[in-house]
């Protein structure tokens, strides 16, 4: 046992009776007692498939109650929880079982079903969480080792994209997920009292600890939506009692256009009590920020986190709060370094944010080292501190897409729409979006120029739809006759957003 999971136990334990977990989806709460009699029945079924120490277990899942019974399960034995998300295409699901060889993995009947793969054994599951679950074991599994679960061992792994196009398998210890979860608590000042919403998907850190994990540390009460709904939001905030949200800029965005959200908070606004919503990702507008704290009465907190570093390193303290900056840092060092990696220390200096803590990674799974240096994590951002500490960031030094508070990897959208025979050459690039931060934007040469663009435009979107996970499929495609490139031959794209940006 360690201590996370002790923790964990102790709270269902001590509240055997208490509503602590909500499925909206299926409108139901579940005590202590119900999630404990899950945790209970999913670890004799890991047991029955001789599932121990080290194992990696892959969850394929829209968001449920679930979620945070089978991490408990699993972290019981020493397993290693993977949560993808459930957009994921089959023949993509497919590739990361051959790439990893999970020995068990947990899916919907309609996923087990597409699998298609006789030799896996099937096992359906009726959890109270989680009625209709399917654990799909490989037969070709090596057998489980069981022995004592240490505070530095893994028990999340969690996808993070890369400038590669290849994603970076993020480990997660015991020890790093439960600090985490405690400076979120603490900065959050969250007692239980509090009930959260979770309306980020389950398979992001920002759910998975910022959410659920310090929710619990806190002994407080969570709510789980399958997914964010704009007209349902504020019914889901008064009729549960929710009294905080983590979302991201493009929520607030939706929140405020949405004609049926304005109406029902407008209907509502007596019954809502909301602290605070917490905003993280990409950095709010600031009318916009103001606009939704006049209208809905509520603060936003603004932070800045990754699954680098288990959650958030900094956040808007309650009592002084800084529009557009992300806060302080709490539980966390961080510091700005210059092109020569030495730390530049004077307020308002540009440089890459780098991070170091109890709670952040040392190495990702995979070798990449640039990543790292004397201790420190390289996040790739660019920011400064102003003089009373707040940092403030601007920019990105990687090249990945930021959409709606996904992260996308250009190159791992090439790689899929290459495969069509009309692409000569193709760039993925970000460009502006008031809504979603950021929109993804293939840039096709095309080898007949000029000919059948609606035609091809509409082939790449149908491509993506089945190839690609929603959030990483192109939402424009343009056309142009060349790249610009360096004297490599590399596309140098951001003058390649420039000029897409000139002829808007």
């Amino acid at each position: 046992m360690t201590e996370l999971t002790a923790v964990l136990d102790r709270q269902l334990a001590d509240n055997p009776d208490r509503r602590i977990i909500k499925d909206e989806g299926m409108g139901r709460w579940f005590t202590g007692r119900d999630l404990a009699e899950d945790v209970a029945t999913l670890e004799d079924i890991f047991a029955g498939l001789d599932l121990g120490h080290g194992a990696q277990v892959l969850v394929c899942l829209e968001n449920a109650a679930v979620f945070p019974v089978i991490n408990q399960a699993a972290w019981h034995r020493g397993i290693i929880v993977h949560p993808i998300s459930p957009s994921t295409p089959i023949a993509e699901l497919a590739a990361d079982w051959a790439a990893h060889r999970y020995p068990a993995m947990l899916v919907t009947p309609a996923l087990a079903a597409a699998w298609g793969d006789d030799r896996f054994t099937q096992q359906p599951l009726a959890l109270n969480t989680f009625p209709e679950l399917v654990v799909i074991a490989d037969p070709d599994r090596a057998p489980g080792q069981l022995k004592p679960v240490q505070d530095s061992d893994l028990g999340l792994i969690l996808n993070t994209s890369g400038t590669t196009g290849k994603p970076k398998r993020v480990g997660l210890t015991h020890a790093m997920l439960l600090n985490a979860a405690r400076y979120d608590a603490a900065s959050n000042e969250m007692t239980d009292q509090d009930v959260a919403m979770i309306t980020m998907p389950m398979f992001h850190i920002n759910a998975q600890v910022m959410s659920t994990l310090s929710s619990r540390i806190a002994n407080a009460r969570i709510v789980v939506t399958p997914r964010f709904s704009a007209s349902r939001f504020w019914d889901q905030v008064a009729d549960n009692g929710v009294t905080w949200v983590s979302v991201v800029p493009t929520i607030v965005s939706f929140l405020l256009l949405n004609d049926n959200a304005n109406a029902a908070y407008a209907r509502l606004k007596n019954r809502i009590h909301l602290r605070y919503v917490r905003s993280s990702s990409f950095a709010l507008p600031e009318e916009r920020l103001r606009e939704f704290q006049d209208r809905f009465d509520t603060l936003i907190l603004e932070g800045y986190g990754m699954t680098e570093a288990a959650s958030q390193c900094t956040i808007n303290p309650f009592d002084a709060p800084k529009i557009g900056s992300a806060g302080k840092p709490y539980g966390t060092e961080v510091r700005i370094v210059g092109p020569d990696g030495k730390r530049t220390a004077a307020p308002g200096v540009m440089g890459e944010i780098t991070i170091r803590g109890n709670h952040v990674i040392t190495r990702y799974m995979d070798p990449n080292p640039d990543s790292f240096a004397d201790g420190w994590f390289l996040t790739g951002d660019l920011g400064y501190f102003d003089a009373d500490g707040y940092l403030y960031v601007k920019g990105r030094k990687k090249e990945i897409i930021s959409r709606g508070g996904e992260k996308v990897a250009p190159a791992a959208v090439e790689n899929v729409l290459n495969e069509l025979d009309f692409i000569e050459q193709l760039a993925v690039v970000g460009l502006p979006d008031d809504l979603y931060g950021e929109a993804v934007c293939a840039v096709v040469v095309s080898t007949t120029p000029g000919v059948d663009e609606d035609a091809q435009r509409a082939a790449i979107f149908a491509y993506a739809k089945t190839h690609l996970a929603k959030f990483e499929s192109p939402t424009e495609v343009r056309f142009v006759r060349e790249f610009p490139r360096n004297i490599t031959g590399k596309v140098l794209r951001p003058k390649l957003v420039e000029q897409l940006m000139a002829t808007v």
